[in-house]
Formats: structure tokens, sequence, C-alpha cells
């Protein structure tokens, strides 16, 4: 089994460090929804198939995430709260290059 530590501050501003397995196929809106440090309802809400942004997350510490796809890149075209540095969270899966990955959940809609 391999793990990796990522680090996610809630809606709360409060930081988590998580370890998160890279050997389950899971993306980082399921970590979050599995850790509940989002409120039920408020994250994954089109069950991460990038059509609602409920999973956005602020990247501040970025150890070389994937590309953005086109359908990801669309979706934050029409989403709140965006920045420069916003990601779905449903689109990011968790390898092990992403250890040290550092995010903040962005604010609900």
């Amino acid at each position: 089994m391999s793990d990796i530590n990522i680090k996610i501050t809630d809606r709360e501003g409060v930081a988590h460090d998580i370890v998160a397995p890279t050997d389950m196929s899971m993306n980082l809106m399921e970590i979050i929804r599995s850790y509940e440090l989002a409120e039920e309802g408020t994250i994954g809400v089109c069950g991460g198939m990038a059509m609602c942004a409920s999973c956005q997350v602020y990247v501040i510490n970025d150890p070389g995430l994937e590309e953005m796809g086109a359908e990801e890149d669309a979706m934050l075209g029409e989403a709140f709260h965006v920045q420069d540095n916003s990601r779905l969270g449903c689109q990011l899966h968790i390898v092990p290059e992403m250890e040290g990955l550092e995010v903040e959940i962005a604010p609900y809609p």
C-alpha cells in the first residue's frame, strides 16, 4: 500500500494533515468527503463528473499536478470564486507524485 501526505484547509480555515492512499483509484474530492472536511451535500454534488464545481479547491503547493483537461477548464469557466490556482478536486486523481500537495477548499456557491 502506498500513501501520500497532503494538507487540506477546510472552508472554516482549519488545516488538516491527511494521509491519502494512492492504490484505491480515489480523487481529491473523495478524500475530502471520506475525511468529512466539508459539510454533507456541499461537495461532489454532481458525483465527480466535472459538472458543478462544488469540489473546487485552490492549490497552494503544487508538487506537479497533471495538466487541466478541457472539461475541467470549461467548468471552472462557469464557476463562482475561481482563482488562477483553482482546480476541481474530482479531476485530481491521487497518485504518488502528489506527495506534499496543499489545497484550500473553495467557498460553496
